[in-house]
């Protein structure tokens, strides 16, 4: 074992001359290490190595465009060497070979695998959560083919969908070392930084996750990631929504415990200490410890809530106001999984009778259109629409919805243009955003600038003047009389709108934001359409959350079915379907569906079928990539198909066995079952496939001539089932009453009567982590450790990484039964059977 564990870190050593490089030689150590990292290596080319202890080393991999906490976002990560564990410690610079450069330590913390880490490696996807400083969550990584021409594995490392998930680039938002302080360049230059991490904001009060005060479940009360809106052009109307009054000031998140007030920005900045009068409101509020998210704004002298304002007010000043709207924690109890409506009565309770400077932000009684048209009038910046009985979710996404009456947004100053007029100190801002690691322009800014504000940022830009722009693309016309800066300060613009080519019309100055670094500030993406079309079929609603805890749309489940469309279609096509609707979400009423009814999209087809009764029904059919998305714009989370196609329906083409755990047999059964029972029809001569359901089971499914009648390969069924049942009573049961499985698998075999239908491959499933049907080869199945292992939010990555078809064979195999094959078998069990 020893010399094992030693020859893991010999390509390690074999690279490197530790006579000259500061990294360390290490050893294989304890397996038992979970710890994380993540360091940030300015090599010949940037980039960030993500590291996982597993079995005494780091594993490793080179991700190129660093990691993301974005779903949309699948980054490129290259297996590289195992490291030693000590490796998760360095930083500093590695000299001249391989790998040179200065290495920062990004992020840090310990990883939990989602199932066994060995068999996910082995089958190219692991699964697993972070608990970094900066990195939370469920993540991905999946294995794109086998390696490379250079010998090199390329993965895919993946955010699930969680709590976790923000569209905000964590690069920008973090770009210093969480062990030390200091950047890439200070790292470079020598630099000394601290010797330890800043401690986080925290409250000696603790708090228990599930709302009980047992002891040993608190952890320490502070600093949460604020949930985020998305932007959209209308608000989302209806009685699942909340609207409120979008403010104009710092978004603050109140922590109180035992009369102990910090007033903390989105980044983590303590801010108590500006704002007394709030403080001191907070402090008197009836409560022993809470978290309290909310808006702090300024009323100028007009009454109006001025963002000018609140750059000038003093501590003390009346017209500071905390407005809160949203409650996380309270006296112990973790408030974040209770629906909103409840989350707003309990703050509501909470800061009625509050002094002044502490308001409750309400929601208006009124549809959305007009609470939106009523903000506009009275010149808000606009409101934010949130789903009612939606949890508390960190990260931005679809359940708040935020929609402007005109642009309002950050800009980093990036230079000015001299002045013609004496004793003015600049004539315009030059402002712009980043996309990607660029910054890029976006217009002048030359009103909104009283003489104080001027002379303000005239001090402010005085040690901060380069003599290059630092924008990466710039019109002549910003070049004339310009004076560049340095990219450091971050202000707040209203503007009209856009042009075409991203400049700002009619844009003012509001005043600067101290609340974010200058690389969290890139271009907001324009907002979507209500509906849009996908394959010709016009999506409503499009941005409507169908998995609330995936935070899925419509949209993304329209855009999973067009791009998998032809691996869907091969199995759905030209076959009877039930679709199970589910107009409101998954947490919403779902309902099986199998004849045409109102409303029901032109693209999705119907067939007429005669009833027992000699009457023909119509059922319905999907023939194209058009009808799978209507399908989803008609609120459709499953489809089930029947084993037979519509040109000759009573000729079914396949058997499907759907392996039915009891509640108490767990998975790893079920699988070995399905390898069992594949044995079974092997030795009758029939070829079989492993489909994961997405729920409890496995379906064995079996492709056959249509030859024979419903009655026949029913008969079949039941019979192989009913035989296998009598041979091992103690694992198999083909009843399908529930109350006789305990500890067993039902052998479903009712699948294969006319009418019945089975799960479609590739379906979406109406279950919570919008699992999806997924065929696997039988050379996978082994290391597979759960029915569901494959969602919406892993599935295409999986899709895009094969390297061969799963069902390969499936599509051309017709093979019949077997003549007198079920008595063969039960000759065959009966000899095995004690």
């Amino acid at each position: 074992m020893a010399a094992r564990r030693t020859d893991r870190l010999q390509r390690y050593r074999d690279k490197r001359d530790f006579s000259r490089t500061p990294e360390p030689r290490g050893a294989v150590a304890s397996s038992k290490d979970r710890r994380y990292v993540v360091q940030k290596h300015a090599a010949r080319r940037l980039h960030y190595d993500l590291r996982l202890a597993l079995d005494g080393v780091l594993l490793s991999w080179a991700v190129t465009r660093g990691p993301s906490l974005d779903p949309a976002q699948k980054r490129l990560a290259v297996r590289t060497e195992d490291h030693p564990l000590a490796y998760g410690d360095f930083e500093g610079i590695i000299p001249t070979g391989y790998g040179a450069g200065a290495v920062l330590l990004w992020d840090a913390g310990d990883w939990e695998a989602m199932g066994d880490p060995h068999a996910g490696l082995a089958r190219g996807a692991l699964k697993f959560r972070l608990h970094g400083e900066r990195l939370r969550g469920g993540f991905a990584l999946v294995r794109m083919g086998q390696t490379d021409r250079r010998g090199r594995e390329n993965w895919l490392l993946i955010k699930e969908r969680d709590e976790y998930v923000d569209a905000d680039d964590p690069l920008r938002r973090w770009t210093d070392s969480i062990a030390t302080g200091r950047d890439l360049a200070a790292i470079t230059a020598g630099e000394p930084g601290r010797s330890a991490p800043e401690p986080r904001t925290s409250l000696p009060h603790a708090v228990s996750r599930t709302g009980a005060d047992d002891e040993g479940s608190a952890v320490p009360l502070g600093f949460i990631a604020p949930q985020l809106a998305s932007l959209a052009a209308t608000p989302p109307d209806g009685p699942d929504w909340l609207h409120e009054i979008k403010f104009d000031g710092y978004r603050i998140q109140a922590l109180i415990a035992d009369g102990a007030v910090h007033l903390i920005t989105r980044n983590g900045r303590d801010w108590s200490a500006r704002y007394g009068a709030v403080v001191s409101a907070l402090a008197r509020l009836d409560v022993h410890s809470a978290i309290i998210d909310g808006e702090l704004i300024a009323f100028d002298a007009t009454g109006r809530a001025s963002f000018s304002t609140l750059q000038h007010v003093p501590p003390d000043s009346a017209a500071l106001v905390y407005y809160a709207f949203d409650l996380l924690h309270l006296d112990g109890r973790d408030w974040r999984d209770q629906p909103l409506h409840q989350r707003k009565a309990a703050l509501a309770d909470l800061v009625s009778g509050a002094a002044p400077a502490v308001r409750l932000s309400d929601s208006l009684d009124a549809p959305a259109t007009h609470v939106l048209e009523t903000a506009c009038t009275m010149g808000l910046e606009g409101i934010v629409s949130k789903r009612r009985d939606a949890p508390y979710r960190s990260g931005r996404g679809r359940l708040w919805i935020k929609i402007k009456c005109r642009g309002n947004d950050e800009f980093v100053i990036g230079g000015f243009r001299r002045s013609r007029v004496p004793g003015r100190a600049f004539a315009s801002l030059l402002v712009g955003a980043y996309e990607g690691d660029q910054l890029v322009y976006r217009g002048r800014v030359g009103t909104g600038f009283d003489e104080a504000t001027l002379a303000a940022l005239d001090e402010r830009f005085r040690g901060l003047r380069r003599a290059h722009p630092p924008f990466a693309r710039l019109p002549a016309e910003a070049r004339r009389d310009a004076v560049w800066l340095a990219p450091r300060l971050i202000a707040q613009i209203r503007y009209a709108e856009r042009t075409p080519d991203g400049l700002l019309r009619q844009p003012s100055f509001l005043g600067l934001r101290e609340d974010k670094a200058p690389e969290e500030v890139i271009m907001p993406t324009p907002p979507a359409d209500a509906e849009c079309l996908i394959r010709g079929v016009r999506l409503t609603h499009a941005d409507k959350v169908m998995y609330p805890g995936q935070d899925i749309t419509k949209r993304d489940l329209a855009a999973y079915y067009e791009a998998h469309a032809e691996r869907i279609l091969a199995f759905v096509r030209h076959r009877p379907l039930s679709l199970v609707r589910c107009p409101d979400g998954r947490n919403g009423q779902c309902f099986f569906q199998k004849h045409g009814g109102s409303g029901l999209p032109r693209q999705i087809g119907q067939v007429d079928i005669p009833e027992k009764d000699g009457t023909a029904q119509p059922y319905l059919l999907v023939r194209d990539a058009a009808g799978l998305v209507a399908a989803i714009q008609y609120g459709t989370l499953e489809l089930h198909v029947w084993g037979a196609r519509a040109d000759r329906i009573e000729r079914p083409e396949r058997l499907v066995f759907d392996l039915d755990p009891a509640e108490d047999v767990n998975f790893a059964t079920v699988r070995e079952s399905a390898f069992e029972l594949r044995a079974v029809l092997s030795s009758a001569g029939l070829t079989s496939f492993a489909l994961l359901t997405g729920g409890k089971g496995i379906h064995v499914v079996v492709p056959i001539a249509r030859r024979r009648g419903w009655a026949e390969v029913k008969a079949f069924a039941r019979g192989l089932a009913e035989a296998l049942a009598a041979a091992a009573p103690a694992r198999y049961v083909a009843q399908a009453a529930k109350h006789k499985r305990g500890g067993r698998i039902f052998i479903d075999w009712l699948r294969n009567e006319r009418g019945a239908t089975a799960v479609a491959p590739y379906s979406t499933r109406a279950r919570s982590g919008a699992p999806v049907a997924t065929p696997v080869a039988w050379e996978e199945l082994g290391s597979v450790s759960s029915a569901d292992e494959y969602t919406l939010v892993t599935i295409g990555a999986r899709l895009d990484a094969l390297t061969a078809d799963p069902w390969e064979g499936y599509a051309g195999l017709r093979q019949g039964i077997p003549k007198g094959a079920l008595a063969h078998l039960a000759e065959g069990w009966r000899a095995e059977s004690p």
